[in-house]
């Protein structure tokens, strides 16, 4: 009973579903532990096809790049979201999110965060004539401590520290379960223009980086499998057209890729397992292997890569109208979707909103999802354009 349950757990929280139905490609297929780390939490970042390395600064820069917190106009802000999962199936399953930022002067930036991800209520039971189930809520969460630093009047870095606990090995009868836990590192790079004057219009250029998740594999016990944190590789970049005073119109195009090994069957036995030499790599040189162990090649190494394009229009910064577009490969997963969302700001509070339409055979577990999102600014602005 406790492998068919964490079965249907682990089913139910793998991101990298497969459209393929050849064996060998849908085996090197990428997958990690903790995928929920992938999730975009936020409602203006999903809005818009999931991108958020090189968006303007906002409260949940957390998650996508925390060197944008040196960029922000309020001196500090407080966000909370919500993000429903599986909302189709069940309605106890979700992703929470609590982020706080205080930009200390005009060259730094502190922030901190929460992230929790609720399995919901399963009901364990040893035989079907049992009667009084035992209740398990399997959850997983994460506390990220950043610091931003402006090291010139228009490019920022910043690292992050990130705690991470996954409870997901069921307890039942009289088996000794206990959580998973790690460590991971983000290192990441922000740059915005001045505004530039062009003939109809004026200007702004933003640049961005992440490498996110850097740390060491997790493992729920001696005997079991280890798992790769999902460290991922993240660049963007943007133009705002600044149409006038009260209009602005942002474009914001983003590539990810997962620096963990491709699985590959390298001692030649047709299976793919921990006996291959993948499994057994390091956590860090995984990183620099994942650039050129592909299988395939190059062919297959960018197929490796997804990219989304979002764009963002702006009403006298309160009210925002977004959308974006999210690709991926189908031999390596095969998401693909639309985000549509929207923001409203009064003083300062703002509300987001947003709303996924998949287009691709493998449905998203967040199809029909609303998210939501409340941000509260507040403190001395900054005049950053």
């Amino acid at each position: 009973m406790k492998k068919f349950f964490l079965l249907i757990t682990l089913i139910f929280f793998t991101f990298k579903t497969f459209a393929q139905e050849d064996p060998t490609i849908r085996d090197r297929a990428i997958t990690t532990g903790v995928p929920f780390l992938l999730i975009s939490a936020d409602p203006r970042s999903a809005a818009m096809g999931d991108v958020g390395v090189a968006t303007s600064s906002d409260a949940f820069s957390q998650r996508w790049n925390p060197a944008k917190y040196a960029f922000a106009i309020s001196k500090q802000g407080v966000g909370l979201t919500y993000t429903p999962y599986l909302s189709n199936l069940v309605n106890d399953i979700f992703l929470g999110n609590l982020v706080y930022y205080n930009r200390l002067n005009e060259r730094s930036a502190i922030a901190a965060s929460l992230r929790y991800f609720s399995l919901g209520e399963i009901e364990a039971r040893e035989t079907s004539q049992q009667v009084n189930a035992l209740i398990l809520s399997p959850n997983e969460f994460t506390l990220d401590l950043s610091y931003a630093l402006r090291l010139s009047d228009r490019f920022s870095m910043a690292v992050a520290g990130r705690y991470l606990r996954s409870d997901l090995k069921l307890q039942v009868s009289s088996e000794d379960a206990s959580a998973a836990s790690s460590f991971g590192v983000d290192i990441a790079g922000y740059y915005q223009s001045e505004e530039i004057a062009y003939n109809d219009f004026d200007g702004r250029w933003r640049l961005g980086f992440n490498i996110s998740n850097l740390g060491p594999k997790i493992k729920y016990d001696d005997s079991g499998q280890e798992n790769n944190l999902p460290t991922n590789l993240g660049i963007g970049a943007g133009f705002d057209f600044i149409l006038d005073e009260y209009n602005k119109i942002g474009i914001t195009g983003e590539a990810n890729k997962l620096l963990v090994p491709t699985p590959s069957d390298s001692n030649g036995d047709g299976v793919i397992n921990r006996e291959d030499d993948y499994y057994n790599e390091s956590f860090f040189s995984g990183v620099f292997s994942s650039f050129g162990d592909a299988p395939d090649g190059f062919s297959e190494e960018i197929k490796e890569v997804t990219w989304a394009l979002g764009a963002e229009y702006t009403y006298q910064d309160v009210f925002a109208l977004r959308t974006g577009y999210f690709n991926e490969s189908d031999e390596k997963g095969s998401r693909k979707f639309f985000g549509l969302g929207a923001g409203f700001k009064y003083t300062a509070i703002a509300i987001d909103i947003s709303y996924l339409f998949s287009t691709s055979r493998v449905i998203s577990p967040l199809e029909g999802t609303l998210r939501f999102g409340l941000t509260f600014n507040f403190g001395d602005e900054y005049d950053e354009y």
